[in-house]
């Protein structure tokens, strides 16, 4: 990462914890992200909490309609950053039927 990029970066992190509302934390995003990253997001938030549960990348790929690699990037980044600590209750909080 640039020092620019690093900087830009550290300033998102400092807005999103002043916002005061998940509703001003929402719109900031949206001003942010597109809607496809959006997703990409949301994917990767439901791919924990489904390894959280213990399922099967297949299964979760299959259940997602994501690719294979995508599950897979998804559980190497569950694992090195300890997802399971930092969103202990991801599994319960998420929609995952």
């Amino acid at each position: 990462m640039t020092d620019q990029s690093a900087a830009a970066y550290t300033y998102l992190l400092a807005a999103l914890s002043q916002a005061d509302t998940p509703a001003c934390i929402g719109d900031l995003l949206a001003a942010i992200l597109t809607e496809s990253e959006q997703i990409e997001i949301a994917n990767r938030l439901l791919i924990f909490a489904l390894l959280q549960q213990g399922l099967p990348q297949r299964e979760i790929s299959e259940r997602l309609g994501v690719g294979i690699a995508t599950v897979s990037r998804g559980a190497k980044a569950y694992q090195r950053h300890a997802v399971a600590a930092l969103l202990p209750n991801l599994a319960d909080a998420l929609p995952t039927h």
